[in-house]
């Protein structure tokens, strides 16, 4: 009986190392489905996530398991069913999930699951993922936070100089009516 082979196609190759490049360049994925979006939608998708540092690519299941493996990605095959998109974010997903399932609630797109930082999140986690303040605002919190004792102690350091002058104002007025 002969050996079964498997005849690997140039365009094919060439496909999936292009999606690896791409893959390459993110460090988060959030798989969703973009079954019923009109081209107007899913143009007006990518532009929202464009504007949060994200990508929105419609992709070939198979191509991204075998990129996602060949990458050393954790396996989210059960992500990969059915016509699939992907976001693709380099710096805040938390960002990319919150525009997503924004637009989600007026849209028949639906978020299956994500690679967050190398672990497998399925929506519902995603969901609260996207729930989190970003990294900007936590920032902002902190600085306010630390900046919050400072000002308090400015505040009383002037309050005595200034109780001081108000009281020496108030004896010259005095005096100067008597």
């Amino acid at each position: 009986m002969a050996e079964y082979t498997t005849k690997l196609q140039q365009h094919k190759i060439e496909a999936i190392a292009a999606l690896k490049q791409v893959f390459s360049g993110s460090k988060d994925f959030i798989f969703a489905d973009y079954r019923g979006l009109s081209v107007e939608q899913i143009t007006e998708l990518r532009g929202r996530l464009r504007e949060k540092g994200a990508t929105f690519k419609v992709i070939k299941n198979r191509y991204a398991k075998i990129a996602l493996d060949e990458l050393e990605y954790p396996d989210v095959s059960e992500f990969l069913v059915g016509p699939t998109a992907m976001a693709l974010s380099n710096d805040d997903s938390g960002a990319a999930a919150k525009v997503l399932f924004d637009f989600a609630g007026d849209s028949p797109v639906s978020v299956k699951g994500a690679i967050i930082d190398g672990n497998v999140f399925a929506p519902h986690e995603v969901e609260e993922y996207s729930k989190l303040p970003s990294y900007d605002e936590l920032v902002a919190r902190l600085m306010s936070a630390m900046n919050g004792p400072l000002t308090n102690l400015l505040y009383a350091l002037q309050a005595v100089p200034q109780k001081l002058v108000r009281t020496l104002q108030a004896v010259a007025d005095r005096k100067g009516s008597e």
